[in-house]
């Protein structure tokens, strides 16, 4: 069940704008020990939601790697998303209603500021393990450059220090996509619907790959007017995504993920990376279009203390989600060889 989070007064954001008294929704599972010190922060993608033991199963949750058995997992919704915490259909104070176009431009450094904020309102002083992909990658190697001292373990998985050309460009496929919905420009909460369904079909050419795509949706005796198994996927992810989210908070995302660049306002990316104090795995997907494998590479030789891994699986950027057991077997091997590391 989520719990909220109300900042007392407003809320400073990276452009300069302020959200007032925004609401940050999170999920805790187990209990936090006597010195506070079996801390697990989970972060999580683009279109998740607090709820980790839901969406990252053979991972987190009792029985699991990361069981509250043992330890205290964090898990908190992103800014601008729509799953509790304050988003373009939340209200505006200022206006009464939603705040649809209104919402202002949030980045990855503050959504992670948003769960500094929650860490000090839950009293804890040190994460035991920091983890994430994709955009959640994103937010847990700001995090361990914004505040070193407090990570323990880091590990990131199939993410980058900045945003690529090629991930923007699929980016604004998929708000080209929304905008070309009609109903899009209406101050409803179901606006874009349509335009949403077609930008999470482009999303999922560069969250599978074509080997994903021919082992399970080739056709190979369809008959003449048979919809290919492809169509039909495509439309049943559109459709899915529809039903659970909405086209505001998707592009208010889309555009935090642009604006990913660990190198803004610090030195440089390779100075910010020699900065992390964590003891960090990072984990690359063999197949990953998205997230190409040098990305993380890069990632690995500026940080110190860093071991990178690749996990060699055919499902894509999605195999960050899918392949929980080879994940599992590596972030164990990672941390036993990290067992002596003190905090």
């Amino acid at each position: 069940m989520n719990k909220y989070f109300l900042f007392d007064g407003g809320f400073k954001l990276e452009s300069g704008e302020e959200l007032a008294s925004p609401v940050i929704a999170y999920h805790t599972y187990g209990t936090l020990n006597k010195d506070a010190s079996n801390v697990i922060w989970v972060c999580h993608a683009l279109t998740a939601n607090s709820d980790a033991v839901e969406w990252w199963k053979g991972l987190v949750g009792e029985g699991f790697l990361f069981d509250h058995a043992r330890d205290f997992i964090v898990c908190a919704n992103v800014l601008g998303s729509c799953y509790g915490t304050t988003g373009p259909l939340s209200k505006n104070p200022a206006e009464g209603g939603p705040y649809y176009y209104d919402f202002p431009f949030i980045s990855i450094k503050d959504m992670v500021n948003a769960h500094i904020e929650l860490r000090k309102h839950l009293g804890i002083e040190k994460i035991k393990l920091l983890i994430g992909g994709s955009l959640g990658g994103q937010q847990a190697l700001e995090w361990s450059i914004e505040e070193p001292e407090r990570i323990k373990r880091l590990i990131l998985i199939a993410t980058n220090a900045i945003h690529s050309a090629w991930g923007i460009a699929f980016n604004e496929a998929q708000r080209m996509a929304i905008r070309a919905d009609l109903t899009y420009s209406e101050r409803l909460p179901n606006a874009g619907k349509v335009g949403l369904e077609a930008a999470r079909a482009i999303a999922m050419l560069s969250y599978r790959t074509y080997e994903t795509f021919q082992l399970t949706q080739e056709d190979r005796n369809k008959s003449l007017y048979e919809t290919a198994a492809a169509v039909s996927y495509q439309q049943y992810q559109g459709q899915k995504l529809s039903k659970r989210f909405n086209a505001f908070s998707y592009i208010t995302l889309l555009n935090a993920m642009d604006s990913h660049d660990i190198g803004r306002g610090r030195k440089s990316i390779e100075d910010a990376l020699s900065k992390i104090q964590a003891n960090t795995l990072v984990v690359s997907i063999s197949s990953d279009n998205l997230f190409p494998v040098d990305e993380q590479r890069r990632l690995a030789l500026f940080i110190p203390d860093s071991t990178h891994t690749i996990i060699h699986s055919i499902y894509g950027h999605d195999g960050f989600l899918i392949e929980t057991c080879a994940l599992r077997n590596e972030i164990i091997k990672f941390l036993l060889e990290t067992t002596n590391v003190s905090i």
